[in-house]
């Protein structure tokens, strides 16, 4: 029984949410203390308990501790079944987050199986479904397994109402290695709104443009019709050689559509001259994939503390080492090693 207290790190829901993931792929028990104690309201929110019950399904799970607000729990998983799932946050509580707890593995299980997710698609403080759709996934199959998935309904905070569907056929994990991201092919700024004025898309575009200098083929204003309530998202899709990235900002009460704008180019700015393929949001993201492979290297943007939190939960269930090793100034090297 893996013991671990849930306030280590940044403190957040990754912590758990890692700690699932692997307790379900190497079937090592663990118990967690100080749940989200690192969070304004502490303990498991809908979503963390969602992500709970969703690893609880997939892992024939005994659990105790899952309710909302419980700041303790323990997690036995006792056999990982392929199959089809159907989770709802109920809330605008992030659905991403549930696939990405249990997507490591049904990427271990003995067959193909069929995920549909319900809650919020596009949250401030989670990845956003394009994210996962045009960074994370396309990386994902150069490792192996192949993960298609479709957005049926965005769903923003704070209705939620999102819905997509994930299809996983498994296959051995192989090493990445994705040290140059190569020649930028395209650079894309996309603003959705919806039930929202459409103006507010077409200033942030306006902001970002201003910064990275894009041209208006290069910009593209979106109205959606299928969301549940008000939302707007910014993105932009900087796809190269060997990697897409995607950085995106959301519109929230009180905050300028310009500024929305200038965050996302600044972020953008700082990759581009870095001249790294894998942004800081990534980097987390490939270090869990890397280590369930036994192996892989990156360069990246200097870790921030998501990226050392998934680190150090990691090596409670993984015999892995992970290096890092500061090559220039903003970039670093990640090497996983068995």
């Amino acid at each position: 029984m893996v013991r671990i207290d849930g306030s280590q790190g940044e403190g957040g829901g990754q912590v758990l949410r890692t700690a699932l993931a692997l307790s379900l792929v190497t079937g090592t028990p663990f118990e967690m203390v100080n749940v989200r104690a690192g969070r304004a309201k502490p303990g498991l929110l809908r979503q963390h308990l969602t992500a709970l019950k969703a690893a609880e399904a997939v892992g024939a799970a005994e659990v105790t501790g899952a309710e909302l607000g419980s700041k303790q729990l323990s997690f036995h998983p006792r056999a990982l079944t392929a199959g089809n799932y159907h989770f709802a946050v109920g809330t605008a509580g992030s659905a991403t987050l549930v696939f990405q707890t249990v997507l490591p593995a049904l990427l271990h299980a003995d067959g193909a199986s069929t995920l549909t997710l319900e809650g919020g698609t596009h949250n401030p403080a989670a990845p956003p479904f394009d994210f996962l759709e045009k960074a994370y996934l396309p990386l994902l199959r150069r490792m192996g397994p192949r993960v298609d998935v479709t957005l049926e309904r965005p769903g923003f905070y704070p209705a939620g109402g999102g819905r997509f569907r994930v299809d996983i056929h498994p296959a051995k994990l192989q090493p990445l290695q994705l040290l140059d991201r190569g020649r930028v092919l395209r650079t894309e700024a996309v603003a959705q709104v919806a039930a929202i004025p459409f103006d507010v898309a077409k200033r942030e575009l306006d902001a970002v443009t201003a910064v990275l200098k894009l041209r208006p083929d290069q910009q593209r204003p979106e109205e959606l019709k299928r969301s549940f309530g008000p939302g707007n998202v910014l993105r932009v899709e900087v796809e190269s050689e060997h990697v897409t990235e995607v950085f995106t900002g959301f519109g929230e009460r009180g905050k300028r559509a310009e500024t929305v704008g200038e965050e996302v180019a600044t972020k953008v700015k700082r990759y581009l001259d870095a001249g790294v393929p894998v942004g800081e949001h990534l980097c987390d993201q490939l270090l869990l994939l890397c280590a369930l492979a036994k192996g892989g290297s990156f360069r990246t943007l200097a870790l921030d503390s998501h990226a050392l939190t998934q680190r150090d939960t990691m090596a409670n269930f993984l015999d892995v080492k992970v290096d890092v090793r500061e090559v220039e100034r903003d970039v670093h090297e990640v090497t996983v090693r068995a």
